[in-house]
């Protein structure tokens, strides 16, 4: 076996168990969630890392080989501090608690997204073209993952800076979902200019 392929079966190995640990730590990131979006958002992943176990699974019979996990140190340290951030999270105001599990899950996003991006390297050097397909079209929902998460921490920040600042607005009419369709007009402090 070329020195690129073992690598590649050695990152796939990885990927195998890191998101196979994944569908097991995600529902309980829906369940710790307090904003709808943020619930939903972590119960689309799960599906979709279904499918990325599945797709792996897709990998390794392309490459020809047995789809066998190795354990992932990494994903294991990252899935407890997520699970940390779970129990901190009871203690803090939901907004708060969110905003950690969004950090929580970027970082698993960010992991995710690198050994996706170097599977899909090497696949590509070993001319393995299906095989860096399947991995690219993961790695695109890693990072859609990744982008929805900051979409969904935004008003969030926004709205814990508000609250921090005295003010007191609803953070679902602030995104454009009350009740009415209208969203609530954008508080903006004045800046002084530096003399």
């Amino acid at each position: 076996m070329s020195q690129i392929k073992e690598l590649l079966i050695d990152q796939l190995q990885d990927l195998l168990h890191a998101e196979t640990q994944l569908t097991a730590a995600l529902p309980k990131m829906a369940e710790a969630a307090n904003y709808q979006k943020l619930k939903e958002a972590f119960e689309k992943h799960l599906v979709q890392t279904q499918g990325h176990v599945e797709r792996l699974r897709q990998v390794f019979e392309l490459l020809g080989e047995k789809a066998e996990p190795k354990p992932c140190k990494a994903m294991m340290g990252l899935i407890a501090e997520g699970e940390e951030t779970i129990q901190e999270g009871e203690e803090k105001e939901p907004m708060s608690a969110d905003l950690s599990l969004i950090a929580a899950a970027q970082r698993v996003e960010h992991y995710e997204i690198s050994a996706y991006g170097t599977a899909r390297s090497l696949a590509r050097q070993l001319g393995a073209n299906d095989c860096a397909r399947l991995l690219s079209h993961t790695l695109g929902e890693e990072e859609s993952a990744d982008f929805l998460l900051t979409a969904i921490s935004d008003p969030i920040i926004q709205q814990v800076s508000l609250n921090d600042g005295g003010a007191d607005v609803n953070l679902e009419s602030v995104d454009g979902d009350s009740a009415e369709g209208k969203t609530a007009p954008v508080r903006r402090r004045k800046v002084q200019k530096a003399s």
